[in-house]
């Protein structure tokens, strides 16, 4: 393919006639003047597909498959989105046909296995968490959220204090904090951070007051950095009746180690997609797993997985239950895959897992800060977030930098976020990595620091090895193109 050549595509290569398939000849008995498919049922206008042979649809599907970047060929340190290598045994439990064939209206009697799978799934993440009970429904970590949001709204309405209408947000959160929080129908009060890159407990206390219904806050937060003040700070919102709501984000942090319950918070959500060994990107699969204090427990989504004589059974008696909050009873193949993984590493390997993270996160944080700006020099959790070059006359920004380095073959790291950081770089290797590719990615980034002192036009129109040059991420978000 020439240099900047747009694929050829398939309408381009259709040829009339041209087919991949030739269906059998019908054996049905034609009767003159008798139409099997009666007109009005039938198109009126050809679809007008492209015409192809079987080969031509494979290599076009193959080709445009290998012009993708995933965890499986590269380095994907996406700051924020754990993104790992995940066990491709996983891939092949949901797989088996006792899974696949399952349908989630057969009888209970027929769900026996299913059923003690989620009941397990929810016992293991409490023990993880320290909640008192979960509800696997949420689809997605957005989703978690809402359903959290929701069920504290209820119960401030039960209490009658249903006046508590502020949710407390850092200024360092993930955008879907704020998001859900309106959604809910709360409003938002965003709580600067301290000079330390965390909530200091006297920057909060003028926010508090008989509105507040409560906090959502991640730690570590989104700067990779462990809310240490983070008892005082559930105690204080515990003080005027709120409740404090754990993002479940980055736990892959602390998994093992500490549990948002033992530090104060109310509920939490889980993102089996970035913790628990569900691949994502792209839109999907995920799972957002919502836990709770016993307090809270009867607004749970129903129908909820209860143990009885018989077996196990759906519960739908809880009359202060929020409902349900998605189509039949979440993303199973997800939790199957978590569980697995789960069980698989056990309690030290989980440790492992989080010692790991943390490990490669300090290493590389270590290594880089020679050349880039680092704004909280201090030890990180397990990501953790630069703020440009430290030599920088061309003004290399980090959209060049990020654009450069998918000519090395890594996938770039989040850039511009979180939004309190000016020409943020936010790096998270996950403990699926080795020694070698941290120190190949602390080789290429120490090459584009100095590429940005000697030779910085080189950096300001990358990438080059890529099927299309540098977009215009403005103008392609505002009008992709999504056919051809």
């Amino acid at each position: 393919m020439r240099k900047n050549a747009e694929p050829v595509l398939l309408k381009e290569r259709s040829v009339q006639g041209r087919r991949g398939y030739l269906p059998p000849v019908s054996d049905l008995p034609s009767t003159p003047g008798a139409e099997l498919i009666p007109s009005f049922c039938r198109r009126q206008t050809p679809l007008n597909l492209p015409e192809l042979s079987e080969m031509e649809v494979t290599r076009h599907f193959i080709h445009l498959a290998q012009r993708s970047f995933g965890v499986d060929q590269g380095f994907y340190p996406l700051g924020s989105c754990t993104m790992k290598y995940n066990p491709k045994l996983l891939e092949e439990l949901p797989r088996l046909s006792g899974f696949q064939d399952l349908h989630p209206l057969q009888d209970e009697s027929d769900l026996q296995g299913a059923l003690a799978i989620i009941d397990l799934a929810e016992k293991v993440f409490a023990t993880i968490t320290g909640m008192d009970a979960f509800t696997l429904q949420p689809a997605a970590g957005a989703h978690g959220e809402l359903t959290g949001l929701l069920i504290l709204k209820a119960a401030l309405k039960d209490r009658g204090e249903a006046h508590r209408d502020l949710i407390l947000i850092p200024d360092s959160a993930h955008g879907t904090n704020p998001a859900s929080a309106a959604l809910a129908g709360f409003q938002v009060q965003k709580i600067p951070s301290s000079a330390n890159g965390i909530l200091d407990p006297e920057m909060l206390k003028p926010f508090l007051s008989p509105r507040v219904a409560g906090l959502m806050l991640t730690n570590p937060n989104t700067l990779g950095l462990f809310e240490e003040n983070i008892l005082t700070i559930t105690q204080m919102i515990h003080g005027i009746g709120g409740q404090v709501y754990y993002d479940g984000a980055n736990l892959n942090a602390i998994m093992g180690w500490a549990r948002p319950g033992d530090m104060g918070f109310d509920l939490v959500h889980l993102n089996l997609h970035k913790t628990f060994a569900t691949p994502h990107g792209g839109g999907g699969p995920g799972s957002g797993p919502l836990g709770v204090k016993v307090h809270l427990a009867p607004y749970l989504p129903v129908p909820r997985v209860v143990r009885t004589e018989e077996g196990f059974k759906w519960d739908y008696n809880a009359p202060r239950s929020i409902g349900k909050v998605k189509g039949f009873w979440g993303h199973f193949a997800v939790i199957i895959k978590a569980l697995a993984y789960l069980l698989s590493l056990g309690y030290t390997g989980l440790k492992q897992v989080s010692t790991d993270a943390v490990l490669a996160a300090n290493y590389l944080q270590t290594q880089l800060k020679e050349d880039y700006n680092l704004p909280y020099d201090r030890p990180c959790m397990h990501e953790f977030v630069l703020s440009g070059l430290k030599e920088n006359p061309a003004e290399i920004r980090a959209l060049d930098l990020a654009k450069a380095l998918l000519d090395y073959g890594v996938h770039p790291p989040t850039i511009y976020f979180p939004l309190i950081v000016s020409e943020a770089l936010m790096i998270e290797p996950t403990e699926a990595v080795t020694l070698e590719l941290l120190d190949s990615f602390v080789a290429i980034m120490k090459d584009l620091a100095e590429k940005a002192k000697t030779v910085p036009e080189t950096l300001k129109e990358a990438p080059y090895t890529t099927p299309v040059r540098r977009l215009n991420e403005t103008e392609a978000a505002r009008h992709p193109v999504l056919k051809w």
